[in-house]
């Protein structure tokens, strides 16, 4: 009796120490908090800042801050109105200074730019959330690059049961835009959530997705290279090197590697923006190499930003591509892109050719809402 009421004690007073450094740290905090409406609380803890703001990508206009109210016990609080289901990123702002929210652990990096996130649920989030279903495996290979003589890295996703299995697979070669990186699809995309998903669902078929890094001027996403990152030099958009080593390197890499078919039927290419120009690029030069292709957010890019543009030449080039049989021509825009007067004139130098495409148009501009939709609508076309 004695000993349980010892122990009894101990207990308690391990309890009291820990309550009591949980006291010293601070109240609790939950954040982001999502409510049943769809609207979400977000909170920070900070009770010596003077103001503290909230800037997140429901918000009109890029950005855009709203204050954030300062309760009692130092904790800053706000609620959006109800929100539609979507994969948004937002950050705080204490004192001037951008900050994370050290209450959620989920981050993501755009470009140089981290933030964290937040996936409302919902029947447009519900594509690429993560479910209890099989999963593939992402593997982060480097790989040789004589064109660009350097040692290169990409992301490679293999669908379920491919290690398990002796099939053979298709491949969608998909391509990051402009501050992007081998990173970018997997993270701000949710490539591996989409296609695990879809594949679950018997919507897409089994694929092997190949994710390169487009920057010819470096090795991988930052803080990941051999040496000092070079600086950006988007001038080499125009010099064909990454389309280059893409046919010379890559492909030959991956049908050496990974159990793949290797006829253009079982060969996709697909980007945007700028990966949309590459894509248009590495299928114009390569035709008969890929039977499917996907152009999102980009159009003709006919001005010398992107080196001389030859009418004659690319309207040969198309002609060429036609005849090899290509299976699927699709692209997709948003309506407020600021790329659509391309894609419009694009599709115009198709029509007047007999080129033949499926176009989709949705609302919205150049974001990542967009192509994570246009992937989960052209994965399913794939391979059929």
């Amino acid at each position: 009796m004695k000993k349980q009421s010892f122990l009894l004690i101990i207990l308690a007073v391990i309890f009291t120490v820990q309550l009591n450094a949980q006291n010293q740290r601070g109240p609790r905090v939950v954040s982001p908090e999502i409510h049943p409406d769809n609207s979400v609380t977000f909170r920070l803890l900070a009770p010596d800042a003077t103001k503290v703001t909230i800037s997140g990508n429901w918000m009109a206009g890029w950005g855009t801050q709203v204050e954030m109210a300062k309760g009692d016990s130092g904790i800053w609080s706000v609620t959006t109105e109800v929100l539609a289901p979507e994969f948004y990123t937002y950050s705080f702002n204490v004192n001037g200074v951008k900050t994370l929210d050290v209450q959620n652990v989920q981050v993501v990096r755009d470009g140089t730019r981290y933030e964290n996130f937040v996936i409302v649920p919902g029947a447009a989030s519900d594509v690429y959330a993560v479910k209890d279903v099989p999963h593939g495996m992402i593997s982060k290979v480097w790989y040789p690059s004589p064109t660009l003589s350097k040692t290169r890295r990409m992301y490679i996703y293999t669908p379920p049961g491919y290690d398990e299995s002796k099939d053979k697979y298709p491949v969608l070669y998909l391509l990051h835009g402009a501050g992007g990186d081998e990173d970018a699809w997997t993270t701000l995309g949710r490539t591996p959530y989409i296609l695990d998903n879809l594949i679950a669902a018997g919507k897409a078929k089994p694929m092997i997705v190949v994710m390169t890094n487009g920057n010819a001027w470096s090795s991988a996403a930052p803080g990941e290279e051999p040496k000092a990152a070079a600086a950006p030099d988007y001038t080499q958009m125009a010099r064909g090197g990454f389309e280059k080593s893409l046919v010379a390197d890559v492909i030959p890499y991956v049908e050496k590697n990974y159990r793949v078919l290797t006829d253009k039927n079982n060969r996709a290419v697909a980007g945007l923006s700028m990966g949309g120009m590459h894509t248009q690029n590495i299928s114009n030069s390569n035709p008969g190499m890929f039977g499917y292709i996907g152009v999102m957010s980009m159009g003709l890019m006919n001005d010398s930003r992107w080196a001389t543009y030859n009418e004659e030449e690319h309207k040969k080039q198309l002609k060429s591509l036609q005849e090899s049989g290509v299976k699927l021509y699709w692209i997709a825009c948003g309506k407020e892109d600021f790329l659509i007067e391309s894609v419009n004139n694009l599709r115009k130098l198709y029509d007047g050719m007999g080129f033949k495409y499926e176009y989709i148009e949705t609302t919205g501009g150049h974001t990542w809402t967009n192509w994570r939709i246009y992937l989960a609508e052209l994965s399913p076309k794939l391979f059929k």
